[in-house]
């Protein structure tokens, strides 16, 4: 999403991590992605270290130089970044695991740090305009993904939160076709 806000042009390759293709693993030794390739052949791996990445290479679009606002985008970045490891690693837990060994009080855990991050996001969306940054780039990821994993989980008593994307796409357009599916 944020790539095709700043203008940079990119191929998207889908890409099953539990395969671990040689090519994720050769370039992230964790065989995690996102994993960016770089034109002259480096790896740019974690969605933040991307983000940077892309904020350099189309003339600094993705973060207020102001220092304050700066940190509060890093900040919700973190914020959003963070809740979405919450969400994969429950996820991964009832896919990975055998239905016995399943261990629903650390499953509970996590979504308890989730519905935290969710109450404070509704508490202090960031305000959005036409300028957007990596914080609102982060948070519409991490509501996609709530969208297509969570959905009629998180919702309630959030409503801020639940509409924040409709508003996002009136300045990013893409962000039905780019959300996580």
């Amino acid at each position: 999403m944020a790539a095709t806000y700043a203008g940079l042009s990119f191929e998207s390759v889908l890409t099953d991590t539990n395969a671990e293709p040689a090519e994720l693993v050769a370039n992230n030794p964790l065989g995690k992605i996102p994993l960016l390739l770089t034109d002259d052949g480096n790896a740019v791996f974690d969605s933040r270290a991307i983000m940077q990445f892309i904020d350099r290479e189309t003339g600094r679009k993705l973060y207020p130089r102001n220092p304050a606002k700066r940190t509060e985008v890093d900040v919700l970045e973190a914020l959003c970044d963070g809740t979405c490891d919450c969400l994969l690693a429950m996820v991964y837990e009832r896919r990975f695991r055998p239905e016995e060994k399943v261990h629903q009080e650390w499953i509970d855990k996590q979504w308890k740090k989730v519905e935290r991050a969710l109450d404070h996001l509704e508490a202090n969306l960031p305000r959005t305009t036409k300028s957007l940054n990596g914080g609102h780039f982060a948070l519409a990821a991490l509501l996609g993904y709530l969208s297509l994993r969570f959905e009629g989980k998180w919702e309630r008593g959030r409503p801020k939160l639940k509409n924040w994307p409709k508003k996002f796409e009136t300045f990013f357009a893409d962000y039905a076709r780019l959300k996580p599916q």
